[in-house]
């Protein structure tokens, strides 16, 4: 399916990676990608065929151990930060502290560089780190899946403090934390699966604002697996996610709502163990239906497809990989051509280059762009497009299950090359808060901006 576009970066010197978030800047997308013990990268479209090296000084931390990367608008200014979790630590307490990266007109600052936040940076060893709006503000906090320590839970007010609410939230678990992905997965509110290791899963249901863990209530607790990547997919357009859940060297999982349960309707190709690490579910051949990709750690990348209301394995392509040291794994549309990059980081065990993938088509496609009220990517809102062939939900990502952070977008595809080409009707979004805006479209090959209710303009 895919083909290798890894010769349009602008370097493909081996190197350590892990985690890997896209943020927007003035011309476009920028892709994160945090460097183990080496600078860490910002990657930018160059022309219509390439990608230049757009790293300023200030995010470089050359001697950082960057895992989980994830970008959301935290002060409420209407742009987003780059929340860095650094480890050199396996577990525990690790020696050097996290970075939370906020834009100024002078350039990048670290937050937790600030005179009153002397004492409050992490220095717990973990994995992840998601962005949550728990109380639908648009002001974002910064969930840490920490190891061997409890999780964090950031907030940051205007003068800059930063502060962890995590017990006062109700998310202060001593975990082995691998994963965090929010959504509305059991309420319509913010809630977060934790893909934990040698210990059960969370599943933290949003009641407003606080979490209460739900996951033994409906199943999801799988006390003696190894959670890495997990994805959040609404292969029917029913506005109900499903979870995809990939195990290290243990079962996959694929977790379909029906009613008040979910039901494992994994295939035989994706429940086979692996050693898998991020799962990324996006529609990547633009054809109006999902697909599901994991990278995996010295074995072959998977790709699954649903056809005819069933999961089955495919050809990745180029992006197999039998022999990578996936790490993380992120998506953008990186050059405005409406077909997703697929970006693959390499690590841990050995340096190898950054890889880029992509599935060319000509089918159609629309992308929605929804912002807060301050005006920052809507992360954690609901996108729905209906056309006269059904309905498609996206959910816009606050991480994506292990490590990493994909682009703030609803990415639709319309089909019409490979797949019958389905007409738009109707956008709908709904953000955290719970309201909604109904847009009336026939637009194609474009992306919309639709702005929150509390603002005047969409």
């Amino acid at each position: 399916m895919f083909e290798d576009r890894s010769g349009r970066l602008p370097d493909r010197t081996p190197f350590k990676g892990y985690g890997a978030a896209v943020t927007t800047g003035p011309d476009g997308p920028r892709v994160f990608v945090g460097g183990y013990g080496t600078d860490n990268r910002v990657l930018a479209a160059e022309g219509t065929t390439g990608l230049a090296d757009a790293t300023p000084e200030s995010l470089t931390d050359p001697h950082g151990h960057a895992f989980g990367v994830v970008a959301a608008d935290v002060d409420a200014d209407g742009e987003e930060e780059v929340y860095v979790h650094n480890s050199d630590a396996y577990g525990g307490i690790a020696t050097e502290m996290d970075r939370l990266y906020d834009p100024t007109p002078t350039g990048w600052r670290d937050v937790f560089a600030l005179p009153v936040n002397a004492g409050r940076e992490n220095v717990r060893a973990g994995r992840s780190v998601a962005a949550v709006d728990r109380l639908g503000t648009g002001r974002y906090g910064l969930l840490l899946a920490c190891y061997g320590a409890p999780m964090r839970f950031y907030e940051l007010g205007d003068d800059g403090e930063v502060t962890d609410l995590a017990e006062s939230v109700g998310v202060d678990f001593l975990t082995g934390g691998r994963s965090l992905v929010p959504g509305p997965i059991v309420s319509d509110r913010t809630d977060v699966f934790v893909g934990n290791e040698r210990g059960p899963n969370y599943l933290l249901r949003n009641d407003g604002g606080h979490f209460t863990d739900v996951a033994p209530d409906f199943g999801l607790d799988a006390r003696d697996e190894h959670a890495r990547g997990v994805a959040l997919v609404d292969p029917d357009g029913d506005g109900r996610f499903d979870l995809v859940v990939g195990n290290w060297e243990g079962p996959n999982r694929i977790f379909e709502r029906r009613g008040d349960s979910f039901v494992d309707v994994a295939p035989e190709e994706w429940a086979t163990p692996t050693r898998t690490r991020t799962v990324i579910a996006a529609d990547f051949d633009n054809d109006g239906r999902c697909e599901v990709f994991t990278n995996a750690m010295g074995a072959p990348n998977r790709l699954l497809r649903r056809r005819d209301g069933e999961w089955q394995g495919t050809d990745p392509g180029a992006a197999r990989e039998p022999r990578g040291l996936g790490t993380g794994a992120t998506i953008c549309d990186v050059d405005g051509d409406g077909t997703l990059e697929l970006f693959v980081v390499h690590g841990e065990i050995g340096s190898q280059p950054l890889s880029m993938y992509a599935a060319p088509t000509d089918n159609a496609w629309l992308r929605v762009r929804p912002l807060t009220e301050h005006g920052a990517p809507a992360r954690n809102a609901v996108v729905s497009l209906t056309t006269d062939r059904g309905t498609q939900t996206r959910l816009v990502c606050g991480g994506s299950g292990y490590l990493c952070q994909t682009e703030p977008v609803a990415h639709f595809g319309l089909g019409g090359d490979t797949a019958p080409f389905a007409d738009p009707r109707e956008i709908r979004v709904r953000w955290p808060d719970g309201r909604e805006r109904v847009v009336e479209t026939r637009a194609t090959e474009t992306e919309l901006t639709v702005s929150h209710p509390a603002t005047r303009e969409t």
